[in-house]
């Protein structure tokens, strides 16, 4: 699904040049559930913009499902990224001015599918919150939110699920919940899971560990939950 292969980002700096990924690979199969760890300042969120798209490196390329999207143009990669990509981010990202059915519709409104509204309501269902389709954002507690989000993320029925922090705003109960859901989606739907976090205990929870320390691997490893 996922291929880095020596991946380099660099920034300038005034009169310097900041390294903060250096000569990154590996390789992320078909229904994957990868946690991305380390301390922060270390490049994770940096490697994930990478790995979607939404930045070019330095140096190296990234293969998503078997495409090199250093050959796309920005426009392209915006619609690979509609069609195979999904995003949960630690602030939630929810339309203040929509209600939860209506944030879940928004990707499959923007390309007139049709199924928009049943997909929705059968996602909110399946991530407990059949009785808050109709709330607004500032209605719902924060892991509620974070549900929505979920359901977002996965209502294109997305190849890979990217993940940045999808806890750092939750207590640590609720933070539980959300993983255990991203599992479960993880398992039903056979959908790649990759989540970017400086949370162990979250890590913990992924079958692969890939940690990084000062903009490079130091570990890449199986993990039995």
């Amino acid at each position: 699904m996922l291929v880095a292969r020596e991946l380099t980002k660099s920034f300038p700096s005034g009169d310097r040049t900041i390294t903060v990924l250096r000569d990154v690979s590996f390789t992320i199969a078909d229904g994957e559930f990868v946690a991305i760890v380390g301390p922060s300042g270390s490049g994770k969120t940096t490697l994930l913009g990478l790995l979607a798209g939404l930045d070019a490196p330095s140096a190296g390329s990234v293969r998503l499902d078997d495409v090199d999207l250093a050959t796309l143009s920005e426009d392209a990669r915006a619609r690979l990224r509609g069609a195979k990509v999904g995003f949960v981010f630690q602030s939630f990202q929810l339309i203040p001015t929509l209600t939860a059915l209506e944030n879940v519709r928004v990707p499959l409104d923007l390309r007139g599918d049709e199924s928009a509204q049943s997909r929705a309501t059968e996602l909110l269902a399946r991530v407990g919150l059949a009785d808050r389709v109709h709330h607004y954002p500032v209605r719902l507690s924060g892991g509620e939110q974070q549900r929505v989000a979920i359901a977002r993320a996965f209502v294109n029925s997305p190849s890979v699920l990217f993940a940045d922090e999808p806890t750092g705003n939750l207590d640590q109960s609720t933070g539980l919940r959300i993983v255990e859901l991203l599992e479960e989606l993880n398992r039903d739907a056979g959908t790649t899971v990759v989540i970017v976090t400086h949370d162990t205990e979250l890590a913990a929870h992924a079958r692969r560990i890939i940690r990084l320390s000062d903009g490079l691997v130091v570990e890449d490893r199986e993990h039995t939950a």
